[in-house]
């Protein structure tokens, strides 16, 4: 028998509600787009409701359908890999089993990857998508962690309008599946950051509320999505470089302490709080630039683009400035957005503005 063109993976958890509904819609449109030339493979994580069993039932009827029970692993974007791995079809796809995705745009997908496209993502932020009744803190959730996303990871994130879809098709011949590690329940972040993703195309759809069963979306899940972002960040760069980094900031943590305190300490000079602690910041900038000119950047920074050294202080100067203000936004979007306890969020927003600082700086400070 030949290949199938079409391999499309269904995670689930608790899907029992959802997945023979989903899977006999599937069945239907792609009878009509593709015969016989697909697979619809489900990745089922030992679910408690059964959902693995009740897509068994449809084996007899549906040919096309595997099932697979996943036993003590658990995570929607680690069963997608989980299922490609095992699958045939020259094009990779995937949909979530809670009829949020509707199936109908799989036609729209198909015709797109037929025509040539490397990646083709289901989005909700093109003409043709959006959301149904979403909240106004799930829109911001939304919106805050594709903010995230692009200040961290901007080269990945900014090639698709909706970076969080996790609704789309991959060329197979594109990814090297032994190399994907992904983290949560985001894929497509994957795919894009360690597939040699030429072409992509997206196609607008309409994000459907939930009509059973329950959300998997929690602050944990944006916790891993951070994480992943991160993991992806520091593989993407020189690893000695941004830890030499991360040494310099913490000297200036250092320094930023002690000089406060001899400046506003009333057995000191006992200068005002905000005078003290901005020359403290300025201090802390000056030791940081220091140790990154001449360690960090030391090898972008020798030579004759050593007299340029006022101009990089400059740039520098701005970017940490500038990181201050995103500190203080991240800060209020988990705190008061997502709820977080203030000391773990502020950790986050520490880490994520580090990034933010090492890239820009690598950027357009130390270029080379």
């Amino acid at each position: 028998m030949a290949l199938p063109f079409l391999s499309l993976v269904i995670p689930t958890f608790n899907e029992a509600e959802n997945i023979q509904p989903l899977l006999l819609q599937l069945n239907e449109l792609l009878d009509r787009a593709l015969a016989d030339r697909y697979e619809l493979i489900v990745v089922d994580d030992d679910s408690p409701d059964r959902t693995w069993a009740l897509a068994e039932q449809l084996q007899p009827k549906l040919p096309m359908l595997t099932v697979l029970r996943r036993q003590g692993d658990r995570g929607l974007a680690t069963a997608v890999v989980y299922g490609w791995q095992r699958a045939q079809g020259e094009i990779l796809g995937v949909i979530d089993g809670d009829l949020q995705h509707p199936p109908e745009t799989l036609l729209a997908l198909i015709q797109t990857m037929q025509a040539g496209a490397d990646l083709a993502v289901a989005s909700r932020n093109v003409s043709g998508g959006g959301v149904s009744d979403w909240s106004v803190w799930r829109r911001l959730g939304s919106r805050g962690a594709q903010l995230l996303g692009l200040l961290i990871l901007p080269e990945v994130l900014g090639r698709v309008s909706d970076p969080m879809s996790g609704y789309f098709m991959v060329r197979r011949s594109r990814l090297d599946l032994p190399s994907l590690q992904p983290r949560g329940y985001k894929i497509l972040l994957e795919v894009i950051a360690k597939g040699q993703i030429r072409q992509i195309r997206e196609v607008g759809f309409i994000f459907r509320e939930r009509s059973q069963g329950e959300s998997k979306v929690t602050a944990r899940e944006y916790w891993h999505y951070l994480q992943h972002l991160c993991s992806l960040r520091l593989q993407r760069w020189e690893s000695a470089r941004f830890l030499k980094f991360v040494g310099a900031g913490a000297t200036g943590v250092i320094v930023d302490s002690v000089v406060l305190y001899l400046l506003h300490d009333p057995s000191r000079l006992g200068w005002p709080l905000l005078l003290s602690k901005f020359i403290a910041a300025e201090v802390a900038i000056l030791n940081n630039f220091v140790f990154n000119e001449f360690w960090t950047f030391g090898d972008l920074a020798r030579g004759s683009q050593r007299r340029y050294w006022p101009r990089r202080f400059l740039k520098f100067n701005l970017i940490c400035s500038l990181g201050i203000f995103l500190n203080l936004l991240i800060l209020s979007l988990l705190v008061e957005g997502l709820k977080l306890h203030y000391l773990p969020s502020n950790w986050v927003a520490i880490a994520v503005v580090t990034l933010w600082n090492f890239w820009l700086n690598r950027k357009l400070t130390w270029v080379g």
